[in-house]
């Protein structure tokens, strides 16, 4: 039988940094209500979508710095996104900054977490792959301190069932490594949600920084098809505080190809009726791992890790 997911993509436009989790959450319900409207039964929203990035500045000061992060989830604040998920019967994907008490301290991640249609948490996965500088760098108008203020995530990559489907994780920089869906997709995902706040600035090259736009697509659609997994991205995006940051949320296909992008840089619903078996015939023929992968060459490349090549013809002595 035919399994489809009917799935949104919540982008939002800026945060201001005076905005309150209030005024936030009352945004996300808006965005909710419309994905529901659309018949969406799991809508994703971006990373970090309960704040403005602030990442951008050097924040000194612990209380301030603290003041962004979330000690409970759902806590006051969020309180009314879970509840109103569960009247509508809809699932979402939150990005936030998390404060964890753990090993007897404090600890801070960059935290998604996955809530089924009754409005109950079934995963929480933590960012791995943190972009960024631990310390400002000169002459950058807008920082980029994901390293100093979390931790690198302790979950690893894991799957959940959930929506008819088998369900994966990650955030914003994790698109970029092939790694990120390869674990996923030795599971068995058929959907991996993501959630992104990418400046256009993040690297000070402008040559790379100029193709932004497409290797953020690149990086989803080359994961989505060589693991045969829908792809669903995030943006928060437009000029927030001053720093321009990439929109065109997407819901890629396991066939790699987009079918649903966003056209503006704010707040924005895009949806898709996602047929996971779409991915099991890709994984049955192309990318059946079982028969094709050959994961005996892979432990050869790590036996010989820091062993130089063998010189080129020209290169060897003749004397």
């Amino acid at each position: 039988m035919t399994r489809f997911v009917n799935v949104a993509a919540a982008q939002m436009g800026p945060i201001a940094k005076s905005e309150t989790r209030t005024q936030v959450v009352a945004r996300l319900i808006a965005l909710m209500r419309e994905a529901k409207a659309r018949g969406a039964e799991l809508v994703v929203f971006p990373e970090l979508a309960l704040t403005t990035f602030f990442p951008r500045w050097l924040i000194d000061n612990e209380a301030e710095l603290t003041q962004y992060y979330e000690r409970a989830m759902p806590g006051p604040e969020t309180q009314a996104l879970f509840d109103e998920a569960h009247r509508l019967e809809i699932g979402f994907y939150l990005g936030y900054a998390e404060l964890a008490q753990e090993d007897g301290r404090l600890r801070k991640f960059n935290t998604s977490i996955l809530v089924d249609r009754r409005g109950v948490i079934i995963g929480k996965y933590r960012k791995v792959h943190l972009p960024g500088h631990s310390e400002p760098q000169a002459g950058r108008q807008h920082q980029h301190l994901e390293k100093r203020y979390f931790e690198r995530g302790n979950t690893g990559f894991p799957v959940w069932r959930g929506f008819g489907g088998v369900m994966g994780m990650c955030l914003c920089n994790d698109r970029r490594w092939p790694e990120t869906y390869r674990v996923m997709g030795l599971q068995g995902v058929e959907m991996v949600l993501l959630g992104y706040n990418t400046p256009f600035d993040h690297t000070g090259h402008d040559d790379i920084d100029a193709l932004t736009s497409f290797h953020n697509h690149l990086s989803m659609q080359a994961g989505a098809y060589q693991n045969a997994t829908w792809v669903v991205g995030t943006a928060k995006c437009g000029t927030e505080e001053g720093s321009k940051m990439l929109a065109q949320s997407v819901i890629v296909s396991p066939s790699g190809e987009i079918v649903s992008m966003a056209s503006s840089i704010g707040d924005e619903v895009i949806t898709a009726k996602a047929d996971l078996d779409i991915g099991k015939r890709y994984r049955e023929t192309i990318f059946d791992f079982a028969r094709h992968r050959e994961p005996e060459s892979y432990k050869l490349i790590v036996e010989r890790k820091g062993a130089m090549p063998p010189p080129l013809a020209d290169e060897v002595s003749l004397g």
